[in-house]
């Protein structure tokens, strides 16, 4: 792909794509309608994700599926056997164009006569008569289902499964069944090399703590036309050590030049979670250039949310990376402006695996801040990062959210103050006021969201409430920004200085409700300007009652009522900051019994500090203001502190700071 600058602010590191030009202006088109999603099921919110197009998509599975058509399509008719509702799938990730196709056949009786890759789907006990010299069976460990219909099989005629396209063993967990989630423990980070730009990518083998023995990690570092430029191996530490790939090390490993693209990981051997959670910082040669974000979110989904406007004198990227091994199709990604239906579409098409830079304000001119935008994805790609890049050269790179179509309003939650007091709560951070500013913009994170009945309620740190903003009940369209300096301007700030602010469900003028509240959180650093993104959604926290497997666990069933919370720790001379939030929806444990445990690289813990922080208040922290010197130099390099809590569920937000007045944060994970 060629090399192009953004126009309005010189972006001398971007991946801009060739495009056509149509009339709208460069890579525009402007349509109200609506653009084809791949027809693949990603992620239930009942049982979670699914394994199957990660079997299809995965960089290794992909040339062996290539190989297969092309033989199957050089050997005459093929008939397709589609027992488990694959195909359309299948097609939508691998080019059928080629094959002769003899028909398509299935087992259920209910899905005989249905559109199926554009034949109607006839019973498989017609396979005799279909001519084929081949029967692609469409499904994985597919002996048992070839068994069952081998006596159908035209005389002659070959059979493949998708079995062909299996992965090595040596990079299978669970031999048993291929589709187990725990086989395709992948995710993709955004990657890049070059200009004084870096990358760092940060875990804990946490697969260890949960039994798993002899963990890898096989990496492939994907270019901007989704390129192959390094995969390799990499041995898990000991159960709960620390890992971490920086791309100025593989850069220098494998002597590569500048690179702008993605990292795809692929955990093996672990257990506990199928999930691959990271921190990923983002760092340069100059002070100016710092940020974090975390995990992608392994599920590609039709629509994000919460992308900003660019500000004064800002510009806004999207970074479009491909998560399948077919091309994004010119028109398949658009943007608008939230709650508004004119989608201008990118006019150019974005290969297998590639990155795009997209210049929100080339599709989207004339918006600014506060303006949101809405990202029509068709689940061409997991969640995406966008980076502001700011007149004075400081960068920051955050994330936005998965919006929901599967929602609709939910009129118990407007009852739930009976039981659940607060109800669905979103805290974030209120970051020390004498060195920053911050603002809170709800945001819509659902297709059923045209209102959004939303308060902020200011807390200081010892969980007292300073100041109240009613933004009452929200358009889908709204541009309402809370700026906390100003509830804050009468009373002098807030005791000890910081605190948290909490979005919160207001019925008072109306509107519906359906717990994913979500909101963007911006801290400014008043003296240098360098900011930061944050954004997150509601849940329901610290009470034994449950409501829609509230409050959340992350291990076995609801109620989640306690804190493994991971924070990576920023090389020197960078420090490390830490903001833990214990937000309550009803009164629980007066103050929690917070364990800081300091860890060396290996997962072995070097040192505790216990703090209690009040119910519904929060704590700040710095690394080098809370462990002694002697406790860092134990921790060596590569340390890490885990935040242990069994008596209640925090919510924690990282980030690193340097003396030229940069810093980052995002919220924490946990495992």
């Amino acid at each position: 792909m060629a090399i192009a600058k953004i126009p309005q602010i010189p972006y001398t590191f971007g991946v801009l794509a060739s495009c056509r030009f149509p009339e709208n202006g460069p890579g525009v088109a402007v349509a109200t309608g609506g653009f084809m999603a791949l027809n693949i099921d990603t992620f239930s919110n009942v049982s979670g994700g699914f394994s199957f197009f990660k079997a299809l998509g995965h960089p290794l599975a992909a040339p062996k599926f290539r190989a297969m058509l092309a033989a199957l399509a050089s050997a005459g008719p093929v008939a397709i056997y589609d027992p488990l509702g694959h195909a359309a799938a299948f097609a939508s990730l691998h080019d059928v164009d080629a094959l002769t196709i003899a028909g398509v056949y299935v087992q259920d009786v209910a899905a005989i006569g249905q559109r199926v890759i554009g034949h109607a789907a006839a019973p498989v006990t017609l396979l005799p008569d279909s001519g084929a010299t081949s029967v692609l069976v469409l499904a994985f460990d597919a002996d048992r289902l070839i068994a069952h219909i081998r006596h159908l099989l035209p005389r002659g005629a070959q059979v493949v499964s998708l079995d062909a396209g299996r992965l090595d063993d040596d990079m299978i967990t669970s031999a048993r069944h291929y589709l187990d989630p725990i086989n395709f423990a992948t995710n993709f980070a955004f990657f890049r090399d070059g200009e004084g730009h870096h990358t760092r990518l940060v875990t804990a083998n946490y697969w260890g703590g949960y039994g798993a023995k002899d963990t890898r990690l096989w990496l492939c570092l994907l270019d901007d036309g989704g390129r192959t430029l390094a995969d390799w191996w990499l041995e898990a530490p000991a159960a709960n050590g620390l890992i971490t790939i920086d791309s100025a090390d593989i850069r220098q490993r494998f002597t590569l030049g500048d690179f702008t693209g993605q990292l795809f990981i692929h955990v093996v051997g672990g257990a506990g979670h199928d999930v691959v959670k990271y921190a990923l910082d983002t760092y340069g040669d100059a002070d100016s250039v710092l940020s974090c974000t975390h995990d992608a979110n392994a599920w590609p989904s039709d629509l994000y949310a919460g992308l900003p406007a660019p500000d004064a004198g800002e510009q806004v990227v999207l970074w479009i990376q491909n998560s399948h091994p077919c091309a994004i199709p010119a028109g398949a990604v658009g943007l608008n402006v939230m709650g508004g239906d004119r989608v201008a579409r990118l006019d150019c098409e974005i290969p297998a695996f590639g990155s795009y830079a997209l210049d929100v304000a080339s599709l989207l001119p004339g918006l600014s801040w506060p303006a949101q935008i809405e990202i029509q994805a068709g689940k061409y790609f997991v969640r995406p990062r966008y980076e502001v890049v700011t007149k004075s050269g400081r960068r920051r790179i955050s994330h936005p959210n998965v919006e929901r179509v599967d929602l609709k309003p939910d009129p118990h939650i407007a009852d739930l103050g009976n039981m659940l007091g607060k109800g669905f709560i979103l805290p974030a951070p209120i970051l020390p006021q004498d060195r920053f500013s911050s603002c809170v913009l709800p945001t819509p994170m659902s297709t059923a969201q045209d209102s959004l009945p939303v308060a902020a309620i200011v807390y200081d740190s010892g969980g007292r409430e300073m100041a109240r903003h009613d933004f009452g009940n929200l358009p889908r369209s709204h541009e309402s920004l809370f700026e906390i300096d100003s509830a804050l301007a009468g009373n002098g700030g807030l005791p000890g200085g910081y605190g948290h602010v909490e979005l919160v469900y207001d019925f008072a003028q109306g509107g519906t409700a359906d717990g994913w509240l979500h909101g963007l959180f911006r801290y400014t650093d008043r003296a240098s300007g360098h900011a930061a993104d944050t954004s997150f959604g509601a849940h329901i926290f610290n009470t034994v009652l449950t409501y829609r497997n509230e409050p959340q666990s992350y291990a076995g069933p609801a109620p989640g009522l306690s804190t493994r919370l991971f924070l990576r720790l920023g090389p020197e001379p960078l420090d490390t900051m830490c903001h833990l939030v214990y937000p309550a929806s009803m009164p629980w444990h007066g103050h929690s019994q917070t364990a800081l445990i300091l860890h060396d690289s290996n997962g072995a813990p070097v040192a505790t500090h216990d703090v209690a922080i009040p119910c519904g208040g929060s704590l700040h922290w710095r690394y080098t203001e809370t462990f002694t010197a002697a406790e860092r130099k134990s921790a060596g390099d590569g340390a890490y502190v885990l935040v242990r809590d069994q008596t209640c569920r925090l919510f924690g937000y990282h980030g690193l700071v340097n003396g030229a007045g940069s810093f980052s944060l995002d919220h924490m994970f946990g495992f």
